[in-house]
């Protein structure tokens, strides 16, 4: 998913070999909806070295009119050709952070406030990884293009062998994540009409998140390509299953890379640290919410 040891030489460089014409730059709102502003390939050498400057009074949750200004920088690692466009239309895509206008990180947006986290988690001596499992919804448009009453894109049901109607645009979805540097490691029908789930690789928790994000836009973005409609929602259809996203989490210690987590001399295996974790998980006291619940 991303490149760490991307610097903008790197990027420029990339951009060039690959004749990118325009460059999306994205960051989420606090509710988590993608944001993108589009800027031509020629601007992508300022905007890599100053960022760009935006009015942040329209997003949800960010500034109020009279602190409108808010500033993007980005992220060099997270550059990412876009699969489905190309030629004159070649587009690259940035992940960003969001700074104010005196150079701090914005305490709203959502990547730097799980930034911090891991900072903290680092300082204790930890890697936070995280791997999670994606369950959406496939719809279908009515025969007036409208998509009220929702109608599930099939009728197949959980774990159903490939031959649903899904099957082909999983394989599709799938594709055009690795395109884009996710690694997958599952897909398959869910348990509702409609529903699918496709899971990729855990990575550490900023990197999760950066592939979260870029897993929602490709498979909205392939889904309307097919005439469907994508969503992530919790309970779109009434009387049928939801989806959840599933978040597998770990431990490792950075000194040695072992699985905190684990105790083999423990009756089932864990150590004291997962279970503190799973306690405090479950049931946080006030004014000791661990790092991993702050975001």
């Amino acid at each position: 998913m991303s490149n760490p040891t991307n610097s903008t030489a790197d990027v420029l460089a990339l951009a060039a070999q690959k004749k990118i014409k325009f460059i999306d730059l994205q960051f989420t709102d606090v509710v988590g909806v993608v944001k993108n502003v589009t800027i031509p390939a020629h601007e992508l050498t300022a905007a890599l070295e100053n960022g760009i400057w935006f009015d942040g009074s329209s997003i949800e949750g960010f500034a109020r009119v009279a602190e409108s200004d808010m500033h993007l920088r980005p992220d060099p690692s997270t550059f990412a050709v876009i699969p489905w466009l190309s030629g004159e239309d070649a587009t690259a895509r940035l992940i960003c952070d969001v700074f104010t206008p005196d150079g701090q990180p914005f305490p709203g947006d959502p990547r730097s406030i799980l930034r911090r986290m891991i900072n903290e988690a680092s300082e204790m001596g930890f890697k936070y990884n995280t791997g999670p499992e994606f369950e959406f919804f496939l719809l279908k448009p009515n025969s007036n293009g409208s998509l009220i009453p929702l109608v599930p894109h099939d009728k197949g049901s959980y774990f159903d062998a490939p031959s649903d109607m899904a099957a082909g645009l999983r394989r599709q979805m799938t594709s055009t994540l690795e395109a884009l540097g996710l690694q997958v490691e599952a897909m398959h029908h869910e348990g509702a009409h409609g529903q699918q789930e496709i899971d990729f690789r855990y990575s550490d928790a900023l990197t999760t998140a950066d592939s979260a994000v870029t897993l929602r836009v490709a498979l909205k973005v392939i889904a309307q390509q097919n005439g469907l409609y994508c969503t992530f929602l919790p309970k779109p259809i009434r009387g049928i299953n939801g989806s959840g996203m599933h978040v597998h989490q770990s431990l490792a210690y950075i000194a040695n890379g072992k699985n905190a987590f684990s105790d083999p001399g423990d009756p089932h295996g864990l150590s004291k640290i997962a279970k503190a974790f799973h306690r405090r998980a479950a049931c946080p006291r006030a004014g000791d919410v661990p790092f991993w619940l702050h975001w």
